[in-house]
């Protein structure tokens, strides 16, 4: 059963704010991969709360419905490239292109404290991703269903916030062959050819924390993966049932709006 407590009106903040900064993300080339890369990053911070679209601590969206039990909107997500130069697992084979994500999300508001600092929502992504090349392609469907906690203002101290999810992962088959099957013309002795079926895709855990101050936001994050039991595991493309990305940052606040409206919680 859905539940809600009784909670005041969240504080007003900016309708806009801008910032840029700098980063660094560290993680496994795929998920499966036994090779690893760090990447300094630029980091913009973009915080929009329109009515519609919205850029905050839980990412860029467009809310379609929206009330105290559940939010319908549009969920966005990407995927970094991968060389297959790069990897001893891979060479020879295409490369892995960036994908840009996209697909409704479904979230149900399942609790919130009366201070409104905690809540538990149980979140239903579900996305198409096509590759982010001069003819890009629709490379299949995955959904990521996750119980995830929010803690704002942790110990009282405003802007200082964390979160924590964990759920398994879907993937169609068209999904998981552009990452894991090996083609007939791409087989040798010590990678024989394969083609995989969609299904479960394995499991996510993820927790991050990050601390605004009035004119700096620094944050980190640190996600882990397993892949035991996915429909894909026997892939000889798969060297590693572990997946870790993680990153450090901060940005820097350039310009924010005049106008104040509700942060939304």
């Amino acid at each position: 059963m859905l539940l809600w407590a009784a909670a005041a009106p969240a504080a007003d903040k900016p309708l806009w704010e801008i910032g840029l900064g700098a980063g660094t993300l560290v993680f496994n080339d795929y998920r499966g991969a036994d090779t690893a890369h760090a990447y300094p990053i630029p980091v913009p911070y973009v915080t929009y709360r329109g009515k519609f679209l919205r850029s905050d601590y839980e990412g860029v969206r467009g809310q379609f419905l929206s009330n105290r039990y559940f939010e319908i909107k549009l969920s966005l997500d990407a995927t970094t490239p991968a060389s297959s130069h790069d990897s001893d697992t891979r060479r020879g084979m295409p490369n892995l292109q960036p994908t840009f994500d996209i697909g409704p999300e479904i979230d149900g508001h399942l609790w919130r404290s009366a201070n409104r600092r905690w809540q538990v929502d149980f979140d239903l992504p579900f996305r198409r991703a096509i590759t982010l090349t001069s003819h890009p392609s629709a490379i299949g469907w995955q959904a990521a269903p996750s119980l995830d906690l929010d803690v704002f203002d942790i110990a009282g101290r405003t802007g200082w916030n964390a979160g924590a999810g964990v759920g398994p992962l879907y993937a169609d088959g068209a999904y998981n062959r552009y990452y894991y099957e090996v083609a007939k013309a791409f087989a040798t002795a010590a990678r024989p050819a394969y083609r995989p079926h969609g299904g479960y895709a394995g499991t996510e855990a993820i927790v991050s924390t990050s601390r605004r101050f009035p004119r700096v936001w620094v944050f980190a994050f640190l996600r882990y993966d397993t892949l035991s039991g996915a429909t894909f595991a026997a892939s000889p493309l798969v060297r590693s049932r572990h997946y870790v990305f993680g990153g450090i940052g901060f940005a820097w606040m350039i310009a924010a709006s005049d106008r104040m409206v509700s942060d939304g919680r």
